[in-house]
Order: structure tokens, then sequence, then C-alpha cells
């Protein structure tokens, strides 16, 4: 394991700064869990602080069935205290309503599937800085305006290498689609991602969810007298094509929507 420069592991220092925050008056904080490696590395080190607390995972219908089946195992597990929160909307009815496909900057997939108000004082999370250039900028603690509420992110600092360290030293179970080579794991076509080719040929089922939100999409803005694309094949060929994406402001699919 890693060292920080005072000689400590890093893993003692991420339980530090979990029982450091820890809600003061004994109420429970909450894990964000999403099933991958991060989120397990989280939970384990949750449970070694000893402080209380519980884990959610939001269910997302787009999400790897490898993933999903990864954490209903952790969640038969008693000591993870750990639940998986199922939608209140469908996918379908919230595309109907939004009236367009998620974008890279509208995704209302991951705003209303993801991203939710918690009664928890404080959440958890498994951000780390080495995810991303927009992540480099994160703080180990951000506190939320709206919400009152705090995110804790103890291994923010931590490299990905240091976090496989942690697992394979721990011999804690993890998602097995990173031994075939996924590095990332998350909703499939997330319009995020590039790798579509790859993704669509693994899961066709979650392929064919993604038409059908497209479609709906499509029949919708069609009955609002909207413009749109001349056919919903048109509409789905475009939204699959990622380097389309670098002129989404002159796509007929945003007018009447982003006013």
């Amino acid at each position: 394991m890693q060292l920080m420069t005072d000689g400590r592991p890093i893993d003692a220092l991420a339980i530090d700064r979990i029982r450091e925050y820890a809600p003061k008056d004994g109420s429970p904080m909450r894990v964000a869990y999403s099933g991958g490696k991060d989120s397990d590395t989280i939970l384990d080190l949750v449970k070694r602080a000893g402080v209380p607390f519980d884990a959610e995972y939001r269910f997302v219908p787009l999400d790897p069935p490898e993933l999903r089946q990864h954490v209903k195992t952790k969640c038969r597990e008693p000591e993870n205290h750990l639940r998986m929160a199922m939608p209140a909307v469908s996918l379908i009815s919230i595309a109907r309503k939004k009236s367009v496909m998620p974008l890279r900057h509208i995704r209302w997939c991951c705003e209303i599937l993801k991203e939710h108000r918690s009664e928890h004082q404080l959440i958890v999370t498994g951000i780390r800085w080495a995810e991303s250039a927009k992540r480099a900028h994160r703080q180990m603690v951000e506190a939320c305006r709206r919400t009152s509420q705090f995110f804790l992110h103890p291994i923010i600092d931590w490299t990905t290498s240091s976090v496989w360290d942690y697992l394979r030293g721990r011999q804690i179970d993890y998602c097995k689609l990173y031994d075939e080579g996924w590095k990332r794991l998350g909703c499939v076509l997330c319009p995020m991602v590039r790798d579509l080719e790859k993704q669509m040929a693994r899961w066709p089922g979650i392929v064919r969810v993604w038409r059908k939100i497209s479609d709906a999409v499509w029949h919708t803005r069609h009955t609002r007298h909207m413009r749109h694309f001349d056919t919903p094949e048109k509409q789905w060929a475009w939204w699959l094509n990622r380097d389309a994406k670098s002129e989404e402001e002159n796509c007929p699919l945003f007018d009447g929507v982003l006013e």
C-alpha cells in the first residue's frame, strides 16, 4: 500500500478522514454506491472506520447487467448495509417529458436517476482526482448550497493503481468486467463515452432500451409540433454519432427545448 509523506499508509489516512467528518450526533453517513471499484473501496473503508453508515445503489436499467449482479451480491451481505433503490418513474416517461435525448450538456439521465436529495447530512463518495480533468478540480469536502449537505471524498487523492492495490490486498470482491478489460463501468451508451460499437455488441438488450427512448422522444416532439428529424431512424443515427455532437446547438433536436 502506498505511503503518505509522513509514513502512514493512505488507507489509514482515508479512515481518519471518514472518522473526522462523521456526524457528531451519531447519525449515519450515506455511502453513495455505484458498484464500481472506487465504491467498493469506499464501502470497505467506511466499515473499517467503525462509524454509523448505510449505503445505497440507485438502480439504473442502463447499467451493465454484470454490474447490477455484483451490486445484488453486495446487498446480500448484511455488514454492507446496502440497499438498491428503484427509480420512481420510467425512462420512457422521463424522455417524453424532456422531449430530448440525453446529451453531453443535457444529461437528464444522471440528474434524475443518479443524483437525488438524501436525508443524510454527510454523503461519502469514491470520487478521485485521477478519474478526469473535471474531477481534478474537486475538493475533498464539498458543501451543497441547496441541501445544506456535505460530500466527503476520502480517496480523492488516490491513484487508480492504489485502488487496485487496496482491493486485491484485502481480497475485496469487485465487478469482473474489469478483468475483461473494461476500464470504467457505468451506463451503457452514456453520452460521455465513445466506444459505442464495443458496448452495443456486448449489451444489445440495453441498446434496445435506448432505441425505445429515442423513438419516444421523436414521437413526442412530432406530437408537439416541434422541429425534428424526418424519421426516428435519422434521430437514432445522429445520437449514436458522437462526432456529430460538436454541432449540437445547430441540430433541430434542440428547437423548442433550450428556450
